[in-house]
This record gives structure tokens, C-alpha cells and sequence, in this order.
């Protein structure tokens, strides 16, 4: 086994360790197999800079450049299985950073559409996907708070950073039926991860899944 196999088994069962430590909060108690078999496959380190690579299978974030972050894998994982995401979904991410979420999430559904605000970050990741073969993922320069109504509705909605409150647009753009995780709160506190679900009326509830630490959604529902 190599030095970076066993630092991913390591990193799996932490994570596994800590989904099973925090499903009084979460609701989610095992993160199934098909989550798992992605953690095992999607190679983290390239998607972190190349100094950070020896820490890309420690469980938890690291800078990318421009102030973002990828998340910590734990909290990938949990936001991944929480939208249960099913093979013909289509999902969007708002949030692109390095493109990590967006492969973990490309290899369950049938496509991702990813927003990324700031035009280096987008470039890169959509490079970085493209060469890896996560070729169901677009990524496109915008504003999260605005979404991307040209293909919604959207069976799930994940964003990786956090609002002062739940951009309405993303409601919106929510398939009935469908589910939202985001994170909502202040600048880098007072952060709660929210599971909205829309029913098949577009009845919406709500689920405090538990305290977290992101970065801010930059942009304006204005812009």
C-alpha cells in the first residue's frame, strides 16, 4: 500500500468516524456505499495547490488562493449525501473553488453546473476538471446569489459558502421535490449548515443540520 493509500484510508475512516459521531445532529448515520466508493476514487490532492499536497488527505480545509478554501472532506462527504443524490440528477454548485465538490459530485449524478464569482478560480477548475475526465461538470464565472436559471430546475442545490440568508433565487431554481444545503450565517461564525427541502406542492422545511465555519458568499442579489 502506498504512503498515499493508507493516508486515505486513514482520512475515510476518520470521516466515517465523524458522521457517525455528529447523526444525532445531522440525521445522517452512514454515508453509503456509493458516496464512499467516490471518496476512495477522487483524487484530492489534485485539486489542492502543489505545496499542499502532503496535507490533502488531513480532514480538514486548506487555502486554495483568493482567500477560499476546499472544505474539509468530512463536510463534503456530509453535504453529498445529504441531497441523496441519485444517478439522473442534475445538481448545481455554487461555489466552484478547486472543483472538488464538483467531481465528488459528478461521479453520482448525471451533471453538475457550477458557479464560481471569482474568473481565476472558475478558469481553473474548469481546466483542472476537463484534463481529470469530470466532463459532466460546466463551470461558468458568476454571481451564487443569482444562481443559474438557464437549467433549472435543479434536483439539488449545494453551496459552499456561506450567506447571511437563503438567496431567493435558489429557491427558485429549486426542483419540487428537490433539496438545498447551505450554509447561512456571519462571516467565518455563526454559521448553521440549513437542509431546505421543496415538496411537490413547493412547500418548503427547513433542518438546522449543524454549526459550521465556511467562507462568505461574495456577491450581491442585486448584482
Amino acid at each position: 500500500m502506498t504512503v498515499e493509500s493508507r493516508e486515505l484510508h486513514r482520512l475515510l475512516e476518520e470521516v466515517q468516524d465523524e458522521v457517525r459521531a455528529t447523526a444525532h445532529l445531522t440525521g445522517c448515520a452512514a454515508l453509503g456505499q456509493r458516496v464512499l466508493q467516490v471518496l476512495r476514487t477522487v483524487p484530492r490532492h489534485a485539486f489542492v495547490p502543489a505545496e499542499l499536497a502532503e496535507s490533502a488527505y488531513a480532514n480538514h480545509p486548506l487555502p486554495i488562493g483568493h482567500g477560499q478554501t476546499i472544505s474539509q472532506p468530512y463536510i463534503v462527504a456530509l453535504m453529498t449525501a445529504l441531497i441523496q443524490p441519485e444517478e439522473e440528477d442534475v445538481v448545481l454548485e455554487v461555489g466552484t473553488g478547486s472543483g472538488y465538490q464538483a467531481a465528488i459530485l459528478s461521479r453520482l449524478v448525471k451533471q453538475v453546473y457550477s458557479l464560481e464569482i471569482i474568473d481565476t478560480l472558475a478558469a481553473q477548475a474548469s481546466q483542472r476538471l476537463q484534463q481529470l475526465g469530470y466532463d459532466n461538470v460546466e463551470v461558468c464565472t458568476g454571481n451564487g446569489h443569482l444562481g443559474w436559471p438557464e437549467h433549472a430546475p435543479y434536483d439539488a442545490i449545494v453551496v459552499t459558502a456561506a450567506a447571511p440568508s437563503v438567496p431567493r433565487a435558489l429557491i427558485e431554481q429549486l426542483k419540487p421535490g428537490g433539496t438545498l444545503i447551505i450554509p447561512v450565517g456571519g462571516r467565518h461564525f455563526g454559521q448553521d449548515l440549513l437542509k431546505i427541502n421543496k415538496d411537490e406542492y413547493g412547500r418548503l422545511s427547513e433542518r438546522s443540520i449543524l454549526p459550521v465555519i465556511f467562507v462568505p458568499l461574495t456577491g450581491s442579489p442585486a448584482n
